[in-house]
C-alpha cells in the first residue's frame, strides 16, 4: 500500500498529491506537550481526507513508544512507500528516513528543499482552500483565515512582516484544507469555540 502521511493541513496534503499517487492517508496522533489543532479537530481532518477519495487510517501513539507503534502501524498495512510533507527541518526529515527504512518502504518528500513561499504559491494555484486552524497568538486576527489564491498575499505578507514562515514549517500557523480538485465536495464547519495555549491560538470545529 502506497500511503501519505497526513494531518489535515496544507502541506502534508499537497506533498501527497505531487508526491504520488497514493492509496491511502495514515494520521498519527502524537501527546505533544501543547494542544495540536490538527488533533483537536481530528475528526474534520479526516473527513477532508474522505472527501478526496481516499481511505483515512488514524492511529494513536503512546508516548515514548512512538516510533516502534509507527513501524508496526505501517508493517501491519503491507506499506511499500511513504510520502511526507517535509520542507526543511532536518530532525523531521532524518525521522522519516529511519521510519521508512524500518518499515521496508521507500521515503518521497517532494517538498524537501523548497522554498516555503514557492510551496504556499504552488498550492493555492493548485486549487488548495485552506483555514488556519492555529496561529500564535501574536497573530490570533488571522484565526481562521481562509487562504486561496485569491487572497494568499494577505497573509504572506503578514507572516513576512512577522518574521514567521510562509508555511508555518516551525509551527507558526496550522491549516485545514477546505477544499481542492480533487475533493467530492467543499469540507463545511462550524467553529463551536476557541482554545488559548501559552503560545497559540486554536479553533475547535464541528462538520456543517
Amino acid at each position: 500500500m502506497r500511503i501519505a502521511l497526513f494531518s489535515g493541513g496544507k502541506e502534508s496534503y499537497y506533498a501527497s498529491i505531487i508526491g504520488g499517487p497514493i492509496d491511502a492517508y495514515v494520521m498519527f496522533i502524537y501527546e505533544f506537550p501543547e494542544p495540536s489543532p490538527h488533533i483537536i479537530n481530528v475528526g474534520l481532518s479526516v473527513v477532508t481526507g474522505i472527501l478526496t477519495g481516499k481511505p483515512v487510517f488514524v492511529k494513536r501513539l503512546t508516548k515514548g513508544k512512538e516510533f516502534d507503534e509507527s513501524v508496526e502501524f505501517l508493517k501491519g498495512l503491507s506499506v511499500t512507500s511513504i510520502t511526507a510533507g517535509d520542507v526543511d527541518v532536518e530532525e523531521h526529515l532524518k525521522y522519516m528516513e529511519r521510519l521508512a527504512k524500518e518499515v521496508g518502504a521507500e521515503l518521497k518528500e517532494p517538498l524537501w528543499g523548497m522554498n516555503s513561499e514557492e510551496v504556499l504559491i504552488k498550492e493555492v494555484e493548485y486549487g488548495i482552500e485552506a483555514l488556519i486552524t492555529g496561529i500564535v497568538r501574536n497573530l490570533s486576527n488571522y484565526l481562521g483565515f481562509i487562504i486561496n489564491k485569491e487572497n494568499y498575499e494577505t497573509i504572506l505578507s503578514v507572516l513576512k512582516q512577522n518574521n514567521c514562515d510562509a508555511i508555518g514549517e516551525r509551527g507558526e500557523y496550522h491549516t485545514l484544507v477546505l477544499n481542492s480538485p480533487n475533493h467530492i465536495k467543499r469540507l463545511e464547519y462550524e467553529v463551536v469555540g476557541q482554545l488559548l495555549t501559552s503560545r497559540s491560538a486554536i479553533l475547535k470545529l464541528t462538520l456543517r
